[in-house]
């Protein structure tokens, strides 16, 4: 007879900018069914609120700038997400953010989440990612999809979320020692990164990494 949820679906919001979390919390208290219970823009606090409220779902922004440094803030959202879905049990996370490559992809699925979304992408598209992942299945944008698809056709080993961050010094022209000193790593635990990073790439060098790197959607030049 009508599309009324049969329960509410409790929303915490994480993103970095006011004027977005002001945005989606318009548009998720329009839809039926959905409470945003609280927001916040810091990846650390959002751990925290999640296991406070408790939410059914996390939406969360990828990249959150409360991290310093470009590096720290590229991995701020996913960091969040794996703390959240490996320490608050019965709470899902959606990624809502305005990249879309598949080495982004990727690593938020292997963090945990139950769903990927894109900000450029119609408010539908969120709604039922929303309510997938409430109801303990998968949300995926058609762009998510497609990477995932592809993703098993040859993208290769997964690089650790430490190796990502060798990889991203080594874009930036920083020595083993400068990254060794960047991650708090003595210059032979880098060079074994390397090793290990040269092996999954398929790659020999440094330069030849960083291009396989950026060709895999692992990293973003300019960006």
């Amino acid at each position: 007879m009508n599309d009324t949820p049969a329960s509410t679906v409790r929303i915490l919001i994480v993103d970095d900018h006011v004027v977005v979390r002001a945005g989606l919390r318009a548009l998720l208290e329009g839809e039926p069914g959905f409470d945003v219970i609280d927001e916040t823009g810091d990846g650390e606090q959002a751990v925290l609120l999640a296991g406070k409220h408790r939410p059914d779902v996390v939406l969360m922004d990828l990249r959150l700038t409360n991290g310093g440094t470009t590096s720290d803030a590229e991995v701020g959202g996913i960091a969040a997400t794996r703390r959240i879905t490996a320490g608050v049990p019965g709470v899902n996370v959606v990624v809502l953010t305005s990249y879309g490559t598949r080495g982004d992809v990727v690593r938020a699925m292997d963090a945990g989440a139950r769903g990927y979304v894109l900000k450029a992408g119609p408010p539908e598209e969120l709604f039922r990612a929303v309510r997938a992942a409430a109801a303990g299945g998968m949300g995926l944008a058609p762009e998510a999809t497609a990477h995932l698809v592809g993703g098993t056709m040859g993208a290769g080993p997964a690089l650790s979320e430490r190796e990502l961050q060798v990889v991203r010094f080594l874009a930036q022209g920083h020595s083993n020692r400068a990254i060794a000193t960047a991650l708090h790593l003595s210059e032979a635990t880098v060079k074994t990164h390397l090793v290990r990073i040269y092996r999954k790439l398929g790659t020999e060098n440094r330069a030849s990494t960083v291009s396989e790197a950026v060709r895999r959607g692992l990293l973003e030049i300019g960006g």
